[in-house]
C-alpha cells in the first residue's frame, strides 16, 4: 500500500480545470520529484494533497486513511507537511523564535498552563528551545538566530522554512520550489540537507524547476501536462523521452 497516492483528482477554478484525472502514488522512503510546464497543475497537486484546496473529484489517501478535505494543521498533525514558493516566515520575529513557534501542542499556548508555569509547560519548553537550537546549527543558522528573519537572504529564509517544517517531525515533506531564487552554493546546501533526511527514513516529494539540481537529487521524476502525468519514471529516462522534450524542455531541445 503507497503511503500517499491521489486517485483520479478533478479541480477547476472558474470553468479552468488545473488538473483533470490526476493519479498519482508515493511509496514510504521515496525521494521523487514532480516537474511540467508553467500551468501543469503542480501546486494545485500539493494543495489538492495537503487540503489547502478541495478537489472537485477523486481521493487522496494517506497512511491508509482517506484525508481528501481534510484542513492542512490536522494533516502536519499527522505527519504530511508542505512548504510554499514563497517563504511564510514572520519578519519581525528572530530567526530563533521562528523554528521555536512551529512546535506543536505547546502547553504555553493555553491559558492555565501559562499562568501557573506548570512543570508540562516548562518540560516541553526546554524540549522545543533544545529542538530549535539543534536545527539551527544543523542548517547553519545558528550565528543568525537572534537577528530578525526579515534581514535574511533568500536561500537562508528557505533554510529557516525547512527548520520549522522539521519543527513538526513530518513523515512525508512536500516541499514547493525549495530552490527557487538560491544561489548555486545555498542550492547545493539545501539538496544535501534534503538527501540526508530522505536517507534517515523521510518521504520527500519536490516541485522545481530548476532541472540539474533536482535530476541529480530524486530517485523518480513525475512529468504533469495539462493537470495529468505525462510520464512517471527514473529521470535519465523521463528527460530522453520525446514526450517530455516537446512539453517541456521545448521541440528544440
Amino acid at each position: 500500500m503507497s503511503l500517499l497516492a491521489a486517485a483520479g483528482l478533478v479541480k477547476e477554478f472558474g470553468g479552468l480545470r488545473a488538473i483533470d484525472g490526476l493519479s498519482l502514488s508515493i511509496e514510504a522512503g521515496e525521494l521523487v520529484g514532480v516537474i511540467g510546464p508553467n500551468g501543469a497543475g503542480k501546486s494545485t497537486l500539493f494543495n489538492c494533497v495537503t487540503g489547502v484546496v478541495t478537489p472537485d473529484e477523486g481521493t487522496v489517501t494517506y497512511d491508509g486513511t482517506e484525508v481528501t478535505g481534510d484542513p492542512p494543521d490536522a494533516l502536519a498533525r499527522r505527519g504530511l507537511v508542505r512548504t510554499f514558493q514563497s517563504t511564510r516566515e514572520l519578519e519581525t520575529m528572530t530567526v530563533r523564535d521562528n523554528v521555536r513557534l512551529a512546535a506543536p501542542d505547546q502547553p504555553g499556548e493555553r491559558t492555565v498552563d501559562a499562568l501557573l508555569r506548570t512543570e508540562s509547560m516548562q518540560t516541553t519548553e526546554r524540549a522545543v528551545r533544545t529542538r530549535a537550537d539543534e536545527l539551527l546549527e544543523t542548517f547553519e543558522l545558528d550565528h543568525l538566530a537572534d537577528e530578525y528573519s526579515g534581514t535574511l537572504s533568500g536561500g537562508q529564509r528557505k533554510l529557516l522554512e525547512l527548520a520549522r517544517t522539521l519543527m513538526l517531525d513530518p513523515d512525508v515533506l512536500m516541499l514547493d520550489e525549495p530552490f527557487a531564487g538560491v544561489n548555486p552554493t545555498l542550492t547545493g546546501d539545501i539538496a544535501e540537507h534534503i538527501r540526508e533526511l530522505n536517507a534517515n527514513g523521510m518521504t520527500v516529494v519536490i516541485i522545481e524547476h530548476e532541472l540539474e539540481t533536482l535530476t541529480e537529487l530524486v530517485d523518480r521524476l513525475v512529468v504533469l501536462r495539462q493537470g495529468r502525468v505525462l510520464v512517471d519514471g527514473e529521470p535519465e529516462d523521463v528527460l530522453a523521452d520525446d514526450r517530455v522534450i516537446e512539453a517541456y524542455l521545448g521541440g528544440g531541445a
